[in-house]
C-alpha cells in the first residue's frame, strides 16, 4: 500500500467528518465517479455534491477497520452512521474501493449494507 494513498484517504475522510465537503471534493478529480453497487451511479464533483448535500443531514461518523491496497486502488472496510430523516443514526458496514488517478481520487466502488439492531 502506498502511503500516499491511505493518507489521500484520510485526509479526505476527515474533511468529511468535520462537514468541509468542499475541502473532501478538493481530493476528488473533476471526473470523479462513485458507484454504489446494486443502486445508483454518480458522476462529477457537481453530482457528489448534490449527493452529499442531501444525504449527510449531518457529517458522519468513520470508522475505518482496515484498509488493503495493490497498485492505484486502496479498499476501506468499516462502519459510517448517518442520521436519517427523522434524526435517527443508522450505522452501515460498508467496503469502498477507491481507485486513484494522480493523487486524486478518481472512482468508488462502494458496497454499503445497513446492519441490524
Amino acid at each position: 500500500m502506498t502511503a500516499t494513498n491511505k493518507d489521500i484517504l484520510e485526509r479526505a475522510n476527515a474533511a468529511v467528518a468535520r462537514g468541509d465537503y468542499e475541502e473532501f471534493l478538493s481530493f476528488c478529480t473533476d471526473d470523479v465517479q462513485w458507484v454504489f453497487v446494486g443502486d445508483r451511479t454518480l458522476n462529477g464533483k457537481a453530482a457528489v455534491r448534490a449527493y452529499i448535500e442531501a444525504t449527510y443531514k449531518q457529517p458522519p461518523r468513520f470508522d475505518v477497520e482496515r484498509t488493503i491496497a495493490e497498485g492505484d486502488s486502496l479498499a476501506a472496510l468499516g462502519h459510517i452512521t448517518l442520521k436519517d430523516d427523522k434524526g435517527t443514526d443508522v450505522r452501515y458496514a460498508y467496503c469502498d474501493v477507491w481507485r486513484f488517478r494522480e493523487g486524486r481520487l478518481a472512482k468508488l466502488q462502494a458496497y454499503v449494507i445497513a446492519e441490524k439492531e
